[in-house]
């Protein structure tokens, strides 16, 4: 699934904030907060899981939610440097006091130089057999990551810094408090960017940074809880991999999760590439785009084994 990106400073907190999101292509007003929390699920959750049911159904119809890795589509170094750039060291959302407003910018490169320690939380309308799934799902995308990067990442719950959220509708609006504990400072634009998170956008991640380091230390990702198998499965992959440092996304880059048009619904070999590029020693968190580009140029060229 395609994806969007920021980071400016958060001001006193010295810290920076990336905001990643999986978005549908129009824009639907957020529902009004619920600050109860049924017991069953609500009317609201229940017309939820049908919209997303009928989303995934037509864009299966459609082609799209590939999850081939992109087999047969050639990807040459210059492609590979060019997808790069635009989707690690750009952000196509710019922070605003009232929150995040879409507005693409150079930015500067960010990724985890601290070992990654996934925490995977679940609100109570999500029933033990779906967890388990869920679980195991992300437990093994995690550790993917860590051997594709070279990273340290597992899932651990004792003293986690990467949260990922599976919640309802109605869980998610009531959020705020943990929100604010996870990551704090937020404005309260941002934290209305999850809680009332508008139907189009499928899923987010927000990563924070110290100062302007580009060095990421914490990592909070949502995912709806409505959402149907296919749809769920590209969205761990997604936020998961966003939160890494790739928070951009590009109409160009094919094949890849990160472009709106939804072609391809899991991590592709292209996407591959640009983790092990992002990751790789010869680059450093909060390298500029322009000192990032010859080194990414040169490794480009020894994946691929090729100019053009």
């Amino acid at each position: 699934m395609a994806a969007t990106g920021t980071v400016r400073s958060l001001g006193t907190l010295a810290a920076c904030l990336v905001l990643a999101a999986c978005l549908s292509p129009v824009p639907v007003p957020p529902p009004a907060p619920v600050p109860v929390i049924p017991a069953a699920p609500s009317a609201k959750s229940v017309a939820a899981a049908t919209y997303y049911a009928q989303v995934q159904q037509l864009l299966l119809s459609q082609g799209m939610l590939r999850t081939d890795g992109g087999e047969g589509i050639p990807v040459s170094a210059r492609t590979l440097t060019e997808n790069f750039m635009r989707v690690a060291l750009y952000d196509e959302y710019r922070r605003a006091p009232g929150g995040f407003v879409r507005e693409e910018t150079e930015s500067r490169l960010r990724r985890w130089e601290v070992p990654i320690r996934v925490a995977i939380r679940f609100g109570a309308s999500v029933p033990p057999d779906r967890q388990a799934t869920d679980r195991a799902r992300i437990g093994s995308f995690v550790a993917r990551l860590a051997q594709i990067t070279g990273h340290s990442m597992v899932v651990d719950e004792r003293n986690p810094n990467f949260f990922v959220y599976i919640v309802s509708e109605d869980e998610r609006e009531a959020l705020g408090p943990v929100i604010n504990a996870t990551l704090p400072g937020l404005s309260p634009g941002d934290v209305a960017g999850i809680t009332q998170m508008p139907r189009s956008t499928y899923c987010l991640v927000y990563a924070m940074a110290a100062g302007n380091s580009g060095a990421y230390t914490r990592a909070f990702a949502v995912i709806r809880a409505e959402h149907p198998d296919l749809l769920r499965l590209s969205c761990m992959h997604e936020e998961v991999t966003q939160g890494l440092g790739l928070p951009n996304d590009s109409p160009r880059a094919r094949p890849s999760i990160f472009n709106d048009d939804e072609e391809f619904a899991l991590l592709t070999d292209q996407d591959e590439m640009m983790l092990r590029i992002l990751y790789s020693p010869e680059l450093r968190p909060g390298m500029s785009a322009a000192e990032a580009r010859p080194i990414v140029e040169s490794l480009a060229r020894r994946m691929t084994g090729g100019d053009s």
